[in-house]
């Protein structure tokens, strides 16, 4: 069995990780920060906005119980990829929309996508992701990891990240773990 990397930003990575954690063919998902300049940044330091870096989560998948394809279309599904620099409430650089692509077949994949979105019209308005080459990673603090399952009854989980997770079990019921 050989895993795959996926590293997506949509907001805040309290809401991403947990609607990929749940998907049959995810081993592994790890919010953390990508593609800023600082070295092993924190939260607080990215939270100014000053980092350049985005909240994003890294995913390790099996391309045979899972395709790359199929992650991106439940990604761009959890989010707003219209707003640039905001995903409700959270606005700033570090909630943009982006994939980091791993190779070209990615950046392919996610390309031909984006394409389609914007010739079918399918959010109302074009998407403002970003595709960008895959940099370093930073995970983010122990207390981040498996933020949603740790603190189901937190507020902001409740009203935000709660309502992304049950949107994608009830569309891809068939891709969720037992």
């Amino acid at each position: 069995m050989s895993n795959e990397i996926a590293v997506l930003a949509g907001g805040c990575f309290w809401c991403l990780e947990p609607v990929f954690s749940q998907l049959k063919g995810v081993n592994a998902v790890v919010s953390g920060y990508i593609g800023g300049h600082v070295d092993q940044p924190n939260y607080k330091q990215v939270c100014t906005g000053e980092t350049g870096h985005a909240e994003a989560i890294q995913i390790s998948f099996d391309p045979q119980q899972i395709s790359y394809a199929a992650l991106l279309e439940i990604f761009f599904l959890s989010h707003d990829p219209t707003t640039p620099n905001r995903q409700g409430n959270d606005v700033g650089t570090q909630y943009r929309s982006a994939v980091f692509y791993q190779d070209e077949a990615q950046k392919d994949t996610v390309n031909a996508l984006l394409d389609n979105y914007r010739r079918e019209n399918t959010f109302g308005a074009a998407p403002v992701t970003q595709v960008l080459a895959a940099v370093e990673f930073f995970p983010a603090e122990d207390y981040h990891q498996q933020y949603f399952a740790k603190n189901p009854g937190q507020p902001y989980c409740l009203a935000v990240a709660a309502p992304k997770v049950a949107k994608i079990q009830a569309k891809y019921a068939a891709l969720i773990k037992p």
